[in-house]
């Protein structure tokens, strides 16, 4: 006879034990994807706005829609497009920008205390990367020039303290993609001010954009899984 006991036992499904500590961390840590979500919702609204941009470029200020090619992001910011007409694309612009920039203000809150900066070096990377997105915000008024360079000052600090907070972490590769984009920063400048050389920088402000966005993606998604 077999023991009634054997029996039940056998009825019984041992189920794997759920990690509950580490689901609860994932929970917390999904504020650092806040940039990942922000960067593609912001490219989805991008495209959108260049199907409604009149056209006009730097190019030919009489060519209809936007040109990838020749025109730049700020065009789709301004009130009116290069061609004299009003920007339809404007206020989806507008929303976009505004999406990026809480985005980005967010990654820096977050990241210099998962880097484990000491309080002086976390307020000071707080304060620039939050500082830079607010004035960043201002970049389709009439002073363009002035919000580009006080937001690319505090923009660079924050910048900087994102490389020795990755250096900090042994994320290498990250590092070096940094690198990368920095490297594309400079060659932005030199042909903004290099003359005829300023007819590629629509082109490469773009890749320089796009390589900077998904260097934030992958710092934060590299973030939500390294349990630090």
């Amino acid at each position: 006879m077999t023991n009634p006991e054997h029996r039940n036992n056998d009825l019984i499904i041992k189920l794997p034990k759920l990690n509950l500590t580490n689901l609860n961390y994932k929970k917390q840590n999904i504020r650092i994807l806040t940039p990942l979500f922000g960067t593609i919702l912001f490219a989805c609204l991008y495209i959108v706005a260049t199907f409604y941009y009149p056209g006009g470029s730097q190019a030919d200020i009489h060519a209809k829609g936007f040109s990838w090619k020749n025109s730049y992001w700020c065009n789709l910011l301004n009130e009116k497009a290069l061609n004299g007409e009003p920007n339809a694309a404007r206020p989806i612009a507008m929303t976009a920008m505004g999406i990026l920039c809480l985005s980005l203000a967010v990654f820096w809150y977050i990241f210099p205390k998962k880097a484990s900066f000491k309080k002086t070096g976390r307020i000071i990377i707080q304060l620039s990367g939050i500082l830079s997105m607010a004035i960043g915000m201002f970049i389709f008024t009439g002073f363009h020039d002035s919000v580009v360079n006080l937001a690319g000052f505090f923009g660079l600090t924050a910048t900087i303290g994102t490389f020795i907070g990755l250096y900090r972490l042994h994320l290498r590769k990250l590092f070096w993609l940094g690198i990368f984009n920095g490297l594309l920063v400079i060659l932005n400048n030199i042909l903004y001010y290099g003359n005829d050389l300023m007819r590629y920088l629509p082109v490469v402000q773009k890749i320089s954009f796009l390589f900077f966005l998904l260097w934030i993606s992958l710092i934060s998604i590299q973030l939500y899984f390294k349990k630090i």
